[in-house]
Parts: C-alpha cells; structure tokens; sequence
C-alpha cells in the first residue's frame, strides 16, 4: 500500500479519468471490481443522470469508487452537498480554485485530489488543503494547458517543491509507462483512452477502432491561443481545426454523436497520445492485469540495471 492507495480503498492505484458522458457507472464499476479506482463524471453538466450514476454504483460495485467535480462548471453547491450526502469517500477537482469546496468536502471525510497541469497549480492546490494531485502531461488528451510540458518533467518538479502524493495522467497505456511515472515520483496513474477503449467502455466502436489505428503522432493539440486547448484524434474536422488555427466551445457540442452515434466527424475526438500505444480493445480486468503484471515485471528487473 502507498499513499495513493491508502486514500482511494483500491486494491491498485489505478485509476480511471472522469471522461464527460463516458465516465458512468457500466464503466467506473468494471473498473473498481478490477482493482482500480473507477470515477464518475460530472462535467457533462447532465446533474441528476450523473446523481443517478453515482447512486447505481453502489449496486454494481461493493469496492470503493470516486467523483469528479469539475470546479468551474459547478452551477450551485448541489453536487458537492450530494457526494457528502452519499458517502461519497474520494473526490477528484478540476477545472479550477478547490479552496472554495475543500473544506466542506475533507470535513465529511471525504479525500480530495485536485488536478493541475502546471507546478504553479500545483502549489496552489497544496496551499488550499488537498490530499493529493492529479498531475496532467501535455500527453494526455482533452482538455490542456496552452503551456506544453511533459509528464515526466512535471512530476519531478513537482516533487521538488511538494510532498503531496501524485496520480500521473497523461499517455500512461501500460506497465511500462506506470513504471515510468513511478520512477519519477508519482504513487498512481489516471488513465483516460486507454478505457475509452476497453471492452466496458460505452463508445460507439468507431470511436474505439480510431484510437486503435492511431499512431504516436496520430493527435493534434488544438487551439493552442485561444480556449479551449485540447488534444484529439487527427481527423478531417481536427485537421481544419488545427489548419484554421481556432475553436470555440461550439465544436464539442454533437461529441454525443461522436461518442455513441459514431460519427467521428461531429466533434474532436479527445484523446492522447497513448492512443499509438493502444492495438486491442481488451476487456477492462485484462487491461488491468496485464499493467499491474508488467509494473511489476519491470520493478524487479530494474534492480539488474544499477550502474
């Protein structure tokens, strides 16, 4: 057990990114009863479905599961009173300022992480009271910082200034890649694409099938002067965006039709890098398996490498 694990329950620190629409409880839940920490969305603004999500997990899962606030599209205080209500024990913030709501939230017992995509974010969020950081690479898909920096990079010089435990996002697909962040000092990954093509994931196989096809290079950072900035799958709508050079937040509004129509060109499809590294949809408790049976492989053998 590490820190990661002692505050999320979960038997690996492995967890599952808080993907809009797609983080519900068919997925969270395969997740949870592989071993890993599932997550349930609530960016998609859809408030009582995801209510909904969060109270059917209980009947699909006995293992701990978490929450996602997404601070800045919050509309009132009525999610957080809900995850106290419910019992909810881990929550995971993004998308702002956590000092408004960490203390409603660590006064109910609950385990806050917030995520930050830069070292300055980071000290804000320890300074506010977090138990943890969600640390986010520029290899990651949807949603970025304009300011584009490795994950590797991050956590390290996160570590310098903090001893917060850290859960690395950001193209993590395998045993290798979660080795890799260990080294650099994180106690857990999030993944996102790599779920997104699991076996339990509710996209539409078009969806799945392009992140399979997908090479290293097979993503675009998009809007990189404006906002939104995100990282998605190189198509004929993202390659006129990128070429464009711009966006507004009306190019995610049919990502429904992406995600469960298929219709890969009704939105950008939000995906990172790991998306080369990713050849078969697997179900959720193989994708789990075999990272934890690699991590494993490697740490051991890491100990024949000392110069």
């Amino acid at each position: 057990m590490n820190r990661v694990t002692a505050h999320t329950g979960s038997k690996y620190p492995i967890i599952q990114a808080p993907m809009g629409w797609i983080a519900r409880s068919r997925l969270a839940s395969a997740v949870c009863e592989a071993g890993g920490m599932g997550i349930i969305e609530t960016s998609s603004g859809e408030i009582e479905n995801c209510k909904k999500e969060i109270q059917l997990m209980s009947k699909l899962t006995d293992k701990p599961f978490g929450v996602n606030l997404p601070l800045l599209f919050l509309k009132d205080d009525s999610m957080v009173n809900f995850c106290v209500e419910s019992g909810v024990k881990f929550v995971t913030t993004s998308a702002g300022d956590p000092t408004k709501y960490v203390g409603t939230l660590k006064d109910a017992g609950i385990t806050v992480y917030h995520a930050v995509p830069s070292l300055e974010g980071a000290i804000k969020a320890a300074n506010a009271g977090v138990d943890g950081l969600v640390v986010e690479g520029t290899e990651g898909g949807g949603f970025k910082s304009p300011i584009e920096v490795g994950l590797l990079v991050l956590i390290q010089s996160i570590k310098r200034n903090l001893d917060l435990p850290i859960i690395a996002a950001g193209g993590i697909a395998d045993g290798a890649g979660m080795a890799a962040v260990f080294a650099a000092g994180a106690e857990g990954i999030q993944m996102g694409t790599r779920f997104v093509s699991s076996q339990e994931s509710p996209v539409h196989d078009n969806f799945k099938n392009k992140i399979i096809n997908s090479g290293i290079d097979g993503t675009y950072i998009l809007n990189k002067k404006s906002k939104p900035v995100i990282r998605a799958l190189k198509t004929d709508l993202t390659k006129e965006i990128d070429e464009k050079g711009e966006m507004d937040m009306t190019a995610l509004m049919n990502i429904k039709d992406l995600y469960f129509g298929g219709d890969m060109e009704a939105a950008p499809a939000l995906s990172g890098q790991s998306s080369g590294l990713i050849d078969e949809i697997k179900p959720v408790q193989h994708i789990i398996d075999e990272i934890v049976k690699e991590f494993n492989s490697i740490c051991d053998s890491m100990s024949e490498l000392k110069i």
